[in-house]
């Protein structure tokens, strides 16, 4: 097995998920494997789609295949089907910055429209996520950096159940603490500073807020999630689907 690929028990799991299956509509993906492996070498060293090493076959056409994949929906589809076997004790909220590299400002379209903003540290992405109480990652959205983690929260959850949601002071908000008691669970919420009368919290239950920490920082040995190199937000998604299904196969 080559640095970065799938092994046999991880080729196992998601082998069923992917288009191309004999019972499927139109051609075989004979070699999805290897395509995927082609991906996820991508993703994980942070090269340029040219420098693809030649087992993977040309790099345009595994390019243009993986774009399909983004705009079909597969990749999302794929990391759906993964997290039905979640963890639903608890969910925790959190999100992270990654910085846009200079090649994922060009292009047309703005930044706005493709989740690109200013913040402290220039030109970033926002990626807000949802884990479960294993801290595996179980939805995402992606903004521009500037956006406020409390915007994002009730998206989030969405149709979620939980007995207890985890989330940093940053989520201290009355509208969101009536989503979380709407869906009948805890807010583990401390409170900010500027709240006139301080709400209390399961402070040992806090403490597992930490896995979030970890799981983004697991993400974040994949280079193409750590730093956006892709001009399109389709194709960013993509891969954080792509990093995230592989934290549930791991």
């Amino acid at each position: 097995m080559k640095r970065y690929e799938l092994s046999t028990a991880q080729w196992e799991q998601i082998r069923v998920l992917l288009p191309g299956k004999a019972s499927d509509p139109g051609r075989t993906g004979s070699d999805n494997r290897l395509f995927v492996n082609g991906c996820l070498w991508v993703l994980r060293s942070g090269a340029h789609w040219c420098d693809l090493p030649e087992r993977y076959g040309n790099w345009k056409t595994v390019h243009r295949r993986f774009s399909r994949w983004c705009h079909a929906g597969v990749w999302e589809r794929v990391f759906t089907a993964l997290t039905a076997d979640r963890d639903n004790a608890y969910l925790m909220i959190d999100s992270t910055i990654v910085r846009a590299h200079q090649h994922a400002a060009t292009g047309k379209g703005g930044g706005r429209k493709q989740a690109l903003g200013r913040s402290r540290g220039g030109l970033t992405t926002k990626i807000h996520m949802l884990a479960d109480a294993l801290g595996r990652p179980l939805r995402f959205i992606i903004t521009g950096g500037q956006v406020h983690d409390a915007t994002q929260a009730s998206s989030l959850l969405e149709g979620q159940t939980a007995g207890a949601v985890i989330a940093d002071k940053a989520y201290d908000s009355n509208g969101f603490r009536e989503k979380i008691a709407v869906m009948n669970a805890e807010a583990v919420i401390p409170s900010k500073r500027n709240r006139k009368v301080f709400i209390p919290h399961d402070q040992a239950l806090y403490k597992d807020r930490n896995r979030i920490e970890r799981c983004f920082n697991r993400l974040k040995h994949f280079r193409r999630f750590a730093t956006r190199y892709d001009r399109r937000t389709i194709h960013f998604t993509g891969f954080i689907y792509l990093a995230a299904a592989m934290i549930w196969i791991a």
